[in-house]
């Protein structure tokens, strides 16, 4: 990683000289704060955002910069410690001076980092899928919310595989816990017994699948069909899909689809006995098209041919060029303008079409369901067209009634029935 890292660092570099001649001189850079793990569990996940940033800002550099300025990146190291993103957090607002943040993977960590947002008034783009029922001023959530995800993938498990027993498997925070209990109600609604949707939790890092994989196979001693769903987060998967490939089990025999393993994860583990389990994103590598193309060009020339890329970093590349075109529309950094600006921002995504900004923050995208292959890329075997990010799932009764609309009712949190705004925080 050290190799890798140092030579993506001294490439960018590269870039950031070529562009400050074509960038206006000025008092001060435009500053952008990464936020991302680069040490401990999340490593895996997170690194790769955090060069992805990098990236991002040299190719605008490049161009010219912006509003006449070299953006400037400042990046800090969290540690997966999830406290430590509020004092991250606090740290690029106050002492560094940044104008937006980039940053967080796990829903604690931003659920960390919330409240000195909203203190701060700072603003920060959020880019992995997430369990919903959040809606803040001060953040956008670039990834997919449940219905962009779960649900979809709950529904291919359901009618096209024919699954009949659910086994539930995540990390032990609030994603995981909050999408399960969205699905849960789910499939009850859809008639699956409650006696037929099994619930582990496993810290991170956990490492002893052993005794999970064996009661996920005794699900289907009666020859149902079980399925999988996996909000299992960070290197913890890697000891997972292993203990399966050790039971012998295929795609065939129980399937898996995962809400976050990409190609980032899979690069690091022999995928040959995972072929066909799946994964369900708005974005894979194998996705078709001339932004894509040129994309994963650029990505492999400047981080190595060995690197890949992934959802997230779709997310922080439709992100950050929309706070680009935000900034330059709004003819500022500052945060109250540039929110205005970003409602009905369109950029085209990666996959073919356009993703749009909705009032409640989330973005309008496509969602795609892959099957792993053997090079660790995915077959993409379903993709929709662009789906609107809900904050407030249908599918919970104290959900159901909520909307958020930060453009013309300036509340996240709208009660549809009280007509009333519950509260403008976020510390729910």
């Amino acid at each position: 990683m050290n190799i890798i890292t140092k030579y993506s660092l001294g490439v960018t570099a590269a870039f950031l000289i070529a562009g400050s001649a074509a960038a206006q001189d000025c008092a001060d850079p435009i500053k952008v704060g990464v936020l991302h793990s680069l040490s401990g569990t999340m490593a895996i996940s997170e690194t790769t955002l955090k060069d992805t940033m990098e990236l991002l800002i040299a190719q605008q550099n490049e161009a010219g910069g912006l509003l006449g300025c070299e953006i400037e990146a400042v990046v800090v190291d969290p540690a997966s410690d999830w406290p430590l993103f509020a004092e991250k957090a606090r740290e690029l607002l106050t002492v560094s001076d940044v104008d937006v943040i980039f940053g967080s993977w796990t829903s604690v960590s931003r659920k960390s980092a919330l409240p000195v947002l909203e203190e701060l008034n700072g603003l920060m783009f959020y880019p992995v899928q997430y369990e919903g029922e959040e809606s803040s001023r001060n953040v956008f959530y670039t990834g997919a919310a449940p219905n962009q995800q779960a649900i979809p993938a709950t529904d291919y498990f359901l009618e096209e595989l024919g699954v009949e027993k659910f086994a539930l498997l995540g990390t032990d925070y609030v994603y995981p816990r909050t999408t399960n209990n969205i699905l849960e109600q789910y499939l009850i609604d859809a008639g699956i017994p409650v006696e037929n949707i099994f619930v582990n939790y496993t810290p991170f890092g956990h490492s002893d699948w052993s005794t999970i994989v064996a009661d996920v196979v005794e699900l289907g001693a009666e020859g149902s069909q079980v399925g999988v769903i996996s909000t299992i987060n960070g290197d913890a998967n890697i000891g997972f899909y292993k203990e399966l490939a050790a039971a012998g089990i295929s795609a065939d025999d129980i399937p898996v689809v995962a809400f976050s393993v990409g190609e980032e994860e899979l690069s690091g583990l022999d995928t040959s006995d995972l072929v066909g389990h799946l994964a369900a994103w708005n974005y894979f590598q194998s996705a078709e098209s001339e932004a894509n193309d040129e994309w994963v060009a650029a990505w492999k020339e400047t981080m190595g041919e060995e690197r890949v890329t992934n959802d997230p970093m779709e997310a922080h590349y439709i992100g950050f060029n929309m706070w680009v075109n935000a900034v330059e529309e709004a003819g500022t950094t500052d945060v109250d303008a540039v929110r205005e600006a970003m409602y009905g921002q369109e950029f085209p995504n990666l996959t073919g079409g356009t993703a749009v900004m909705l009032p409640n923050h989330h973005l309008a995208k496509p969602v795609l369901i892959g099957e792993i292959t053997e090079d660790g890329q995915f077959d993409i075997i379903s993709q929709t067209e662009e789906v609107p990010g809900d904050a407030w799932t249908d599918f919970l009764p104290e959900s159901a009634v909520l909307t958020s609309d930060w453009k013309d009712l300036g509340c996240g949190m709208y009660n549809t029935e009280t007509e009333t705004c519950v509260q403008l925080t976020s510390n729910y």
